[in-house]
């Protein structure tokens, strides 16, 4: 049963020329008085989500993103910030890009966020697909074979300083303690101070390809997986799989339990009128995560040359096969609230949904789509 609602924000600038005539992605670069409204927008949808009962805002962490699109490098310091200025609102990490931190300077970070905001911050992990981003601050990303190693080494280190008083570590890519002598003695264990108050530390991570390694290790430490962004056929894949995983580990898990599901919408008097709101933003989107690999079905290289080009090459994908694959809900609030109740019979231990409209989205249509969803569809699941 559906019964927490969230909220992704990637942290966007307004575009004034948004779609696929307007100024293509690798060409957008605006100066710094632009590029930090994100900051005081994130505030604006916090508040507004906190006073219309969402449940979680969920941040995504991107760094050096001068085209506008994802503008919030530190998504537990934004939260921290969010949660001194609202009341019951959850802050979700979606996600820590793990490589690029040190595992325990991202572990004593969230502890602090834990304790200062009472629990009201949820830890996410994620690998990263930005080369930009993760290459730039020193890890790898194109050998992604090393990118996985390096990434459920610091999982493990993560759950250890979280969740052990001592402990020490010898792997791959770290040795914590590094064996030096300090004040009289060797080192051979530490401990993070502080540690978490709210134990075990609620963590989520994207599945995108359901691969069974992955699926493995966030079964063996009890990860949470958040679903966005993809058709519905590859949801139920998905789900499907993370069900079966879960019992190689002993786990009878409801089909959509422990998941999160994340939609695009956009609500108006009719599918018609819901898609002139949304067709701009979704553009802009497709425009800059298409040529990334961020985007299902993936792209023909032809489709990339038309949106980075305006070739007249093979056309992009529009919204209308969005809504016909399942990734997008436009309509009125009636027909969402129908959308969401078959998808809450077909898996019945789904609760956690999560509202998305695109990176591409200008503020005004955000909020407004927000505050529609919040009086027409969310009391539709609450009694």
């Amino acid at each position: 049963m559906i019964k927490s609602f969230g909220i992704l924000y990637a942290g966007n600038i307004d575009f004034a020329d948004q779609g696929f005539n307007g100024t293509p992605a690798n060409e957008r670069n605006y100066d710094n008085e632009i590029l930090i409204k994100p900051l005081s927008t994130a505030m604006e949808i916090a508040q507004l989500a906190d006073n219309k009962g969402f449940d979680v805002l969920w941040l995504a962490e991107h760094h050096f993103q001068r085209e506008g699109y994802e503008c919030i490098p530190n998504i537990l310091m934004m939260g921290l910030h969010l949660a001194n200025h609202t009341k019951t609102l959850k802050f979700g990490c979606a996600f820590n890009i793990l490589p690029a931190w040190h595992p325990l300077r991202l572990a004593e970070d969230y502890s602090m966020a834990d304790i200062l905001t009472n629990g009201r911050i949820l830890f996410g992990v994620g690998r990263g697909y930005h080369t930009r981003e993760v290459e730039t601050l020193g890890s790898p990303l194109l050998d992604a074979q090393a990118n996985r190693d390096l990434f459920e080494e610091q999982v493990e280190i993560l759950f250890h300083a979280f969740n052990d008083r001592t402990f020490s570590h010898k792997g791959s890519n770290y040795v914590l303690p590094p064996e030096v002598p300090y004040r009289g003695y060797n080192l051979n264990e530490i401990s993070l101070v502080p540690r978490p108050i709210n134990l075990p530390v609620e963590t989520w991570q994207p599945i995108v390809s359901g691969n069974p390694r992955g699926l493995r290790f966030m079964h063996k430490h009890g990860i949470k997986g958040l679903i966005s962004g993809v058709p519905a056929t590859t949801v139920e894949r998905n789900f499907l799989a993370f069900q079966q995983t879960g019992l190689e580990f002993g786990r009878n898990l409801q089909l959509g339990e422990d998941l999160c599901l994340g939609l695009r919408f956009c609500i108006a008097e009719n599918q018609k009128e819901a898609v002139e709101k949304a067709t701009p933003g979704y553009e802009e989107s497709l425009k800059f995560n298409g040529p990334l690999g961020f985007f299902m079905p993936t792209l023909t290289k032809e489709q990339e040359t038309a949106l980075r080009d305006k070739a007249n090459t093979e056309p992009p994908p529009s919204i209308m096969d969005g809504i016909k694959d399942g990734t997008w809900v436009c309509g009125s609030s009636e027909s969402v609230i129908e959308h969401l109740k078959k998808i809450e019979s077909k898996y019945p231990g789904l609760e956690h949904l999560m509202f998305n409209i695109g990176v591409g989205t200008n503020k005004e249509l955000f909020m407004e789509q927000l505050q529609i969803f919040a009086e027409n569809v969310i009391p539709a699941f609450r009694d």
